[in-house]
């Protein structure tokens, strides 16, 4: 903090002056009959009528006493933003976003495997080996914006730098480009600073990714990534923690939303069991680690080894959620154990080979005419937490009431590798319906608990 100057001659007599007209407006017998008190009436007030029944209004003495502690030891926090959140056909689920001013709104995928918010951007917008047509995709038109500025390379956020430009060059695109790889898919672009719509509430100088090419995409629908990185939506937003339930696996585009929650206050969530999140393996710092402790289909404990179930300093083994990710993954040596053990305790079905070798997904079951009984698949946690999930919510079932209901869940069995990179075990977004799912970024932990989305 900067020094006072020492006031001048000129300023105290100035000052001098000020006082003695002050205290001349008063006499002296006035200022004899001052009183040395003054006594002032102290009246209680209530947010509300206090009730007359002692044992409520004492339940209404102890809610103002614990929202005051609150907010002494947090501080204001803005209420939860809640936005629809819709099942797709593809396996997604997605949120409207609107940027730029006037705001530009479209659909964004929701993905807590991947940290960059990104859209489809301006009319030169294409796409590469894709299963959709770019005429066909909704994008972001950069010039109808008046709030847009171009991220620089040169800010230090910008982690790719000035790409192609030599030294002291001044003919080189100013832009901070990127290259994004989602599994057999890509995006490129170059990055924005743009406001970010909510009802009640605008975030400025958001980074957002203006995509001018993707690479074998099959859906039409922008990129909200949610991992753990500085890019992500819910970091940007600086919420405490972020929570959504699925309502739907059958994808069918419906319109029948359920709501993600962005929620900047902090605490338990009433019913919800908690487990931590792991510390990121250096390789993979931007996904959701949790600490499984083991697996169980029925009442069977799976003999699955420890270097699957947590990750190891070599970046393999451990279990991620992950919301884009539709079915799940797990490593070959996870899926063989799972599915031996499932095809024991559903031996009474009959297999169906032809429809494992068309879709590539098993092990099959016709169940025509038979009651369908699927035993649970369960997850224990570190901490206690014990996740559930109905057979009914892992195996997909036809749409079509031939009876045919598959194993859907993707793996590398047949390359016959004992680790391949990153997690063993993804946890996707087909077990996560009918779960209330809560991300606590704030004290680093992971909750849910069952309920009907």
């Amino acid at each position: 903090m900067a020094s006072s100057p020492s006031p001048s001659p000129s300023s105290l007599l100035s000052l001098f002056t000020l006082f003695s007209i002050l205290f001349s407006a008063f006499s002296s017998e006035e200022i004899e009959n001052t009183p040395l008190t003054i006594t002032l009436p102290l009246t209680p007030k209530f947010a509300r009528e206090p009730s007359t029944d002692p044992m409520v209004f004492l339940q209404q003495l102890a809610s103002a006493s614990k929202s005051r502690a609150h907010l002494l030891k947090y501080g204001k926090t803005s209420s939860p933003l809640k936005t629809p959140l819709y099942p797709m056909e593809y396996g997604g689920h997605t949120i409207p976003l609107s940027f730029g001013t006037p705001p530009q709104k479209l659909s964004y995928v929701v993905d807590t495997g991947s940290t960059v918010v990104w859209t489809p951007c301006t009319t030169h917008y294409q796409c590469i080996n894709c299963t959709i047509s770019a005429k066909d995709v909704p994008f972001f038109e950069p010039q109808l914006s008046t709030s847009l500025t171009n991220l620089s390379c040169k800010n230090p956020i910008c982690n790719t730098g000035c790409l192609r430009c030599k030294v002291n060059s001044t003919n080189c695109p100013k832009v901070c480009a990127y290259y994004l790889q989602y599994g057999t898919g890509a995006a490129a672009g170059y990055y924005l600073l743009e406001d970010l719509h909510f009802p009640g509430k605008t975030i400025h100088n958001f980074i957002v990714g203006c995509t001018i090419t993707g690479l074998r995409e099959s859906y039409t629908d922008a990129m909200a990534g949610f991992g753990r990185s500085m890019f992500s939506l819910p970091v940007q937003m600086k919420v405490k923690k972020f929570a959504y339930c699925l309502n739907s696996h059958y994808f069918d585009n419906t319109r029948n939303s359920s709501r993600l929650i962005f929620d900047y206050r902090d605490g338990d969530t009433k019913g919800l069991s908690y487990t931590p999140f792991l510390k990121n393996p250096p390789d993979w710092p931007d996904y959701y680690y949790l600490n499984v402790k083991n697996l169980k289909l029925g009442n069977k404990i799976l003999p699955i080894l420890s270097k699957y179930l947590a990750p190891g300093s070599n970046a393999t083994g451990g279990l991620i959620i992950d919301s884009g990710f539709s079915y799940g993954y797990m490593a070959g040596p996870v899926y063989q154990i799972v599915t031996n053990e499932l095809k024991k305790q559903m031996s009474k079905y009959r297999r169906s080979h032809a429809a494992e070798e068309e879709i590539g997904l098993g092990p099959c079951y016709n169940f025509t005419g038979r009651k369908i009984e699927i035993p649970d698949l369960i997850y224990h946690f570190a901490g206690g937490a014990t996740m559930v999930v109905p057979g009914n919510r892992y195996f997909k079932f036809d749409t079509e009431p031939t009876g045919l209901g598959c194993f859907p869940v993707d793996t590398d069995a047949a390359k016959n590798l004992e680790f391949t990179p990153g997690p063993s075990i993804i946890l996707g977004n087909y077990m996560q319906v009918n779960q209330y799912i809560e991300y606590d970024l704030k004290n680093n932990r992971f909750g849910f608990r069952q309920q009907k989305c």
